[in-house]
Parts: structure tokens; C-alpha cells; sequence
């Protein structure tokens, strides 16, 4: 029998607001009471689906920006991910695309959201990132440093904006303007505030802020706020990452308990064994909400399909893994390959499913997953992208 959490700052309800929140007077509403979760999630599928960039992507600039947004490769790359059974993806999206061309960006997302429901994909947007560059700068971006996991990923908002509260309007002019103009898209099924928003980002840690925490937590409760302020149909979440024990209300860290209290459905991210990731599932069960795990699928350090997939599936969680076609994010290879050398190809792939072609990198995952969704095993991706391609 799950446990029901109450604290000072768990309501009986399921209206949750932190002390932030409260003293915020653009903060109009509430999330959603447990009950309106639980009612909303059994109307879904069980979520299954991958963190989607495309391979011509080093980072969310380049996916989006007018001269390098490429429908009919997000096209093609969308079809395997219809034909493995998949019907969501989650999707970043940067502050500076608003800020260099806001206009644009809501029509470019119109037709990245045209295309995935033509896939019978949803998506799910994550708004703001804390992971790794801390300097984005719109226009052409870098390449790729040679098999380097993630070496052009940009954070959101970067350290110069993070920094600078007169900054702050175009950070609130973006949440606004993104969740309300999709507030009631049935397209868009979830909204990701804010990524791991207390990761330290080792691989940057001579140039990060020091303070880079004590200035996010506050945002992180206002961005919640700004976005319950367009009143989206869709729900709200931003997922704890740290370890696989969340259940003590009391233990949170000031960054998780903003999230777990303002989050309509608990997300959350794991990178680990099958035992782990129970874990971590059975520590959230207490909060009576859904729980959708983001990111998972790590396969040198014991997080395969087979059996994590499997497992969430068996407990309905929504199941997004890490990577979906290798490109220009490298994250085929590991976290240590900042400070490791690897060659051209790692000997067990990091994250990803299918070569830049569309061929699996192992055929037996492919059929595991499509055996879990319910997909036809006779199909690669290949064949129906090739006949829905977008010109």
C-alpha cells in the first residue's frame, strides 16, 4: 500500500506551493491536486519514448535555429522511433531562441510538433537546462571535439544571464510565451521546467558559477510559477537526479523539495542497475503521483533495455532513455571520455539506438523494446521514414 507524504509543505490535498511560490505574486495558481495527476495519467499509454536531439544536432541551438532546423532529417529520425513503438519524445528547447527570434521558434515548433503527431509521437519540452557549457552563444555552433561525450551542449540559462537578474524578464517573457501559446495542444503532453538544475557539471568546473545553486533554486520556483501562470492543460515536472532514496520529504536537499512540491507528475533520472532504479521508483511511490523517469540507459555501467525497460513498464513508469540516433552529441561514448581517450567507436556504446543510417547498434535491443511496445518486429525505422519523409 503506498504511502501518502505530509509536511508542513504537503498539503492534504495534493496542492503543494513552497515558501518561493508563496511570496510570489505572479504565482496565480497551484499544481494539480495528486487526485487530477493520477486521473490525467491513467488516460495515457504507458510513455515510452527517448531524449530526442537529431543526429545533425551538437546542441538544442543547432536543432532549432532557422538556418540548421532540418524537418525532413527530424522526419526521418522520427519514423524509427515510430516504428520501435515509441510515443513520446522529450525535446530541449534554449531561452536564447525566444530571445534571437521568438516568432520563428513557435513556428519552427509547430512544425517539429506537425511532424511527431504525424508519427503518432508526443512530446514532452524541457525549458531550461543546468548541464553542461555554461556560455551558449546563439548562431553557428562548434563541432564536435573528436569522441567527446556531449563536448557543444549548452546550459540554460547560461552563466551570464544566471548571474544578472535584470535578465530575468526575457528568461519569464520565454516560459510565457512558449507554455502559453501550446497551453491547450494536446500534442505537447508534458511540460520539463528545468533539468537537473543543481548539476555541478564537473567537466566545467573551473568556469562554473560558484554560487550557481543558491541562484537557481529561487528561478527554478519562479519558472514553476510562470509557467502555472499560462495555464497549460498539460502538467508540470522537473526531475530529482541525485541518488536513489528521495523518499524522506525531510532529506531533501532545498533544490529537490522545490521540485518534488511543485511538480504535478515526479520525474526523475537513473542510471543504474535494475536494483537501483527499484529503488528509486519505490522511494517516489510515497508521493502518490505518477512517475516518469527521463533519463535511464547507460550500458557500461549496468542501465540496458533489457531489463530497466521491462521493469517500468511492469510498474507503469514512463520511460525515456538517454540517446536515440548517434550525430554531433557523441554520447555513444561515456562521461569519462572529457578525460579518457577512446577511438572512433567505444567498445560498448554509452547511449543511442541506432546508427546515423537508421541500423540498430544491437538488433536485439531493438527487438526487446519492440516487444515491450507492441510494434511490429518486421520493420528498422527505415522503410516507413522513407515513405513519410517531409519535404
Amino acid at each position: 500500500m503506498r504511502r501518502i507524504f505530509t509536511t508542513s509543505l504537503l498539503l492534504a490535498a495534493g496542492c503543494l506551493m513552497t515558501p518561493a511560490m508563496a511570496q510570489n505574486d505572479s504565482a496565480t495558481t497551484t499544481p494539480w491536486t495528486a487526485e487530477k495527476a493520477n486521473t490525467w495519467y491513467a488516460e495515457q499509454p504507458w510513455l515510452v519514448g527517448s531524449n530526442f536531439a537529431p543526429a545533425y544536432a551538437i546542441n538544442q541551438l543547432e536543432m532549432w535555429q532557422a538556418d540548421t532546423f532540418d524537418p525532413a532529417a527530424i522526419d526521418k529520425e522520427l519514423g524509427y522511433a515510430q516504428d520501435l513503438g515509441f510515443n513520446t519524445m522529450r525535446v530541449y528547447l534554449h531561452h536564447m531562441l525566444w530571445e534571437q527570434d521568438s516568432k520563428g521558434l513557435i513556428e519552427r515548433m509547430e512544425k517539429y510538433l506537425e511532424i511527431a503527431d504525424k508519427r503518432k509521437i508526443g512530446t514532452m519540452f524541457v525549458l531550461f537546462d543546468s548541464v553542461w557549457s555554461p556560455f551558449p552563444k546563439p548562431g553557428k555552433q562548434p563541432e564536435p571535439k573528436p569522441f567527446t561525450h556531449n563536448s557543444g551542449w549548452v546550459q540554460s540559462p547560461g552563466a551570464d544571464v544566471l548571474k544578472d537578474p535584470s535578465k530575468y524578464p526575457v528568461l519569464e517573457a520565454y516560459v510565457k510565451g512558449v507554455v502559453g501559446h501550446f497551453k491547450d495542444d494536446s500534442r505537447v503532453q508534458i511540460w520539463d521546467i528545468w533539468n537537473e538544475p543543481d548539476n555541478p557539471v564537473p567537466q566545467y568546473k573551473d568556469v562554473e558559477l560558484k554560487n550557481k545553486n543558491e541562484l537557481v533554486l529561487p528561478l527554478l520556483a519562479k519558472s514553476f510559477a510562470w509557467a502555472r501562470e499560462a495555464k497549460p492543460m498539460q502538467p508540470l515536472t522537473s526531475g530529482v537526479w541525485v541518488g536513489e532514496d528521495w523518499s524522506d520529504p525531510a532529506k531533501l536537499k532545498p533544490i529537490e523539495r522545490v521540485q518534488i512540491e511543485n511538480s504535478d507528475v515526479i520525474s526523475f533520472h537513473n542510471y543504474a542497475s535494475l536494483e537501483k532504479m527499484t529503488k528509486a521508483v519505490e522511494s517516489l511511490k510515497g508521493y502518490n503521483r505518477p512517475l516518469i523517469c527521463t533519463e535511464y540507459m547507460a550500458r557500461p555501467i549496468g542501465s540496458t533495455f533489457d531489463p530497466v525497460m521491462g521493469y517500468l513498464k511492469k510498474e507503469k513508469v514512463g520511460a525515456y532513455n538517454w540517446g536515440f540516433v548517434s550525430g554531433k552529441s557523441q554520447t555513444i561514448f561515456p562521461w569519462d571520455s572529457w578525460e579518457k581517450e577512446y577511438g572512433p567507436e567505444p567498445p560498448v556504446w554509452f547511449h543511442d539506438i541506432f546508427r546515423t543510417d537508421g541500423t540498430p547498434y544491437r538488433q536485439e535491443e531493438v527487438d526487446y523494446i519492440k516487444s515491450l511496445t507492441g510494434a511490429d518486429k518486421s520493420t528498422t525505422g527505415t522503410k516507413s521514414a522513407d515513405n513519410m519523409t517531409t519535404k
